[in-house]
């Protein structure tokens, strides 16, 4: 997984619950400009292997996550990530405008740490389901 979010102690944080909640490793890429450069880096190389999950939670702006992700769309083989996209409320039109702008998934970022971790419990689940079988060895 690859987590990009322009604030340290959050970023930390999440890392650590998603790490408790049974994700693989957790890459950190602390801005839109350096995530993009490095995913996109991946994506041209056909030998690369992608990242399972991109969760994007840039607070810069308030279009800041929206950007990015319209920005890994655009980029050749975008549509090939897999993408979470953390929002500060999931009201309709705040996750519309995410899931229309390319995220697969749209999650709710939250300030209390029982709601925090069911949400970052909820994103290991989303990742498993989109696991690919051939991911599998025999």
């Amino acid at each position: 997984m690859v987590l990009v979010d322009d604030d340290s102690h959050s970023a930390r944080l999440m890392i650590r619950v998603l790490l408790a909640h049974g994700a693989p490793s957790v890459s950190w890429m602390d801005t839109g400009p350096v995530g993009a450069e490095r995913i996109g880096a991946l994506l041209e190389d056909a030998r690369a292997a992608l990242p399972g999950l991109v969760i994007v939670d840039l607070k810069a702006s308030s279009s800041a996550t929206h950007e990015f992700i319209e920005r890994l769309r655009g980029m050749r083989n975008g549509s090939a990530l897999l993408i979470a996209a953390m929002a500060p409320s999931l009201e309709k039109d705040v996750r519309d405008r995410l899931l229309a702008c390319g995220a697969d998934a749209v999650f709710e970022r939250h300030a209390e740490v029982d709601f925090y971790r069911r949400e970052a419990a909820a994103i290991v689940s989303f990742w498993v389901r989109n696991q690919h079988l051939e991911a599998v060895g025999t």
